[in-house]
């Protein structure tokens, strides 16, 4: 680095291509990336559970969020540290796979890390503290399938899918209304599944709503709901059993692409014009009246004298649909979209029993509600709340229920949840540490460790307080932690039983099967994959190079 001037005299600094940069370097570098990981996993540890605290967040913009979704806190939170963006990363790939378990996975990441910094201040190279995590992850994921259940359901009975929906839903702002609201996931669930190749096409389900009424009047319609209204105050509001062509072509004459003037000097040169336009009009309804439709759903808008032909004609219309309804409107009527109005015929139109616009409270907001489509390939849950961030919050909470739904149809094993889980395996991957010659047992016992804190373990280095997913439940419902959790990790490994977890909703017993408290056995494997395959990323880097920032 130099001090020179300009033509001026004002003076100017030149950096050389090395002096522009900060490094970090070594077990520094890799320590200061774990301080980064826990400072967002402490953020998410207070949101974990049933009884897990809100976070409040503000836009840029100043719009209010207020949640505890681990996915929507991180991607609203703006972290800077490159490492913490990892995290949010993290997060985002669990919700994109299971849609649920957003939180815990980050909790178990910080976990394994803050628990890797004690491993570091023994002198074990981070190389061998990653294989350590590696072999525990092998171990803990084969004893989760060993603990496993199957849950056997039909669209019949479909008791154990409404259960696990229910124990995810317990954590969010619907928890009081936690049955009906896993009743209403389940059936929109079953009714886009395909249960013969278990699958679930989540795009076919829309949650929308409306600012209003209570959380109760949050209901299931089998079929669609538009933001939209009649295109004109005087048409019919409800139609029976009508025939519905769905157009992606504007009612509007042509225009010539090129630049172009006309001159019109008197009356008859008007009303000319205006009787050729609205004959164009004419033409346009006369083909949809021809080909039998009974209600016009279009992409685009009318223009005004469309608008009234088009009521005259006594033919109901919807303008303005996006580009999603109008696909889901064609899956779930059967209709053809129509982009020229020359290929409208009759096999295109789709089929409703009835189409019907609602209104609500005082407002002058409406909405259009189409149901008896004979593809029922496609529901809408139609989500009413006090306001708008109440509104996106059950939004949320919704989306993770159909997700966990959408993974028993997929496979159908579940585990027991309150922690329960997590301790079993921390016993399995303990005794597994056993039976490891080298430091990777260290690793080994570390990653049981981050499940359950435990203080007879004070003799090992990394001992520390670990923010473990058991634990976060225990501090989180007012229990006295530590005590709590050495009471069931001595349970389950004196009875044997790995079902035993922390009593968060205090109904007096540890026993997950009689609280009927269940996850997906897919989720938590896939809690524990992404968590490893992170931490040995965060691990593996002893290098930050990144440029200096001046002033």
């Amino acid at each position: 680095m130099s001090l020179a001037f300009d033509d001026y005299g004002r003076p100017f600094i030149i950096l050389r291509e090395q002096g522009s940069k900060s490094r970090v370097r070594g077990t520094e570098a890799v320590k200061a990336n774990i301080l980064a990981a826990k400072t967002v996993a402490r953020t998410l540890r207070s949101s974990l559970g049933p009884k897990g605290m809100d976070k409040m967040l503000q836009s840029p913009d100043g719009d209010v969020t207020i949640t505890n979704d681990g996915a929507t806190i991180l991607e609203q939170m703006e972290v800077q540290h490159q490492i913490g963006k990892l995290l949010v990363e993290l997060s985002k790939s669990q919700d994109h796979e299971i849609g649920d378990g957003t939180t815990g996975v980050v909790v178990l990441a910080g976990s394994l890390l803050e628990q890797a910094e004690s491993l570091l201040d023994m002198g074990i190279h981070p190389l061998r503290i990653a294989e350590g995590y590696e072999m525990a992850c092998k171990v803990a994921t084969a004893h989760l399938d060993s603990i496993a259940t199957k849950w056997d359901f039909s669209p019949e009975e479909v008791e154990p899918l409404v259960q696990t929906c229910m124990t995810t839903l317990s954590s969010k702002v619907v928890g009081r209304l936690k049955r009906q609201m896993a009743e209403i996931c389940v059936k929109a669930v079953l009714a886009v599944a395909d249960l013969p190749r278990r699958d679930v096409n989540l795009d076919l389900i829309k949650v929308e709503g409306k600012v209003g009424g209570a959380m109760e009047d949050t209901r299931l319609v089998e079929g669609i709901v538009i933001d939209k209204d009649f295109s004109h105050p005087q048409m019919p509001k409800e139609l029976k059993d009508v025939k519905i062509a769905i157009l992606t072509c504007p009612f509007e004459a042509p225009k010539p692409k090129t630049k172009h003037k006309v001159d019109i000097d008197t009356v008859e040169k008007f009303e000319s014009l205006r009787h050729a336009e609205q004959q164009y009009f004419i033409d346009m309804v006369q083909k949809c009246k021809d080909a039998g439709a009974g209600l016009i759903i279009c992409q685009w808008g009318f223009e005004d004298e469309a608008n009234h032909l088009l009521m005259h004609h006594n033919l109901p219309a919807i303008r303005w649909v996006g580009g999603v309804e109008i696909e889901l409107l064609a899956m779930a009527t059967g209709a053809r979209i129509v982009p020229r109005f020359e290929e409208l015929s009759p096999d295109k139109l789709g089929f409703a029993k009835c189409v019907r616009e609602v209104g609500y409270g005082t407002t002058k907001e409406r909405s259009i509600i189409i149901e008896g489509c004979p593809n029922l390939s496609a529901v809408t849950i139609w989500v009413r709340g006090g306001n708008r961030m109440v509104l996106d919050e059950v939004r949320r909470s919704l989306h993770d229920a159909l997700c966990v739904a959408r993974n028993l149809v997929r496979d159908n094993s579940i585990v027991y949840g309150g922690g329960s889980a997590e301790i079993a395996c921390s016993l399995a991957v303990e005794a597994a540490a056993d039976k490891v010659v080298g430091v990777e047992q260290y690793a080994m016992r570390a990653f049981a460790d981050n499940m359950v804190r435990v203080e007879q373990y004070a003799m090992r280095a990394f001992a520390d307080a670990l923010e473990a997913v058991p634990l976060a439940l225990a501090e989180n419902s007012g229990l006295p932690s530590i005590e709590s959790l050495t009471a069931v990790k001595a349970r389950q490994l004196a009875e044997s039983n790995p079902h035993l977890g922390i009593d968060c909703n205090d109904a007096g017993t540890n026993d997950m099967r009689e609280q009927n408290v269940f996850e997906t056995l897919i989720g938590k494997r896939q809690q524990m994959f992404l968590a490893t395959q992170v931490c040995k990323m965060i691990l593996k880097i002893d290098d930050i190079i990144q440029p200096s920032q001046y002033d």
